[in-house]
């Protein structure tokens, strides 16, 4: 997912939840605001260092796993 360089995984934050720009604010806050009926910019006045790009990329990741499909590990006999 080349164009979603403005999702970060580290570690160290957040426990290595998807962040956006390596700040403590995760995908799953952002997605999560939006769905309980904040608008965009309530979001961004909540947090005044997030950008407008932040948010689509937030959605466009979540979107993304959406689709993701988790394949089980086979039992080792």
């Amino acid at each position: 997912m080349n164009e979603l360089k403005r999702i970060t995984f580290d570690a160290q934050v957040m426990g290595g939840k998807p962040c956006i720009r390596g700040m403590r604010v995760t995908v799953g806050t952002i997605v999560g605001l939006l769905a309980a009926g904040r608008s965009r910019d309530e979001v961004l006045e909540a947090y005044p260092h997030l950008e407008e790009a932040d948010l689509q990329k937030a959605l466009a990741y979540a979107a993304w796993r959406s689709e993701e499909v988790d394949i089980p590990l086979a039992h080792l006999a």
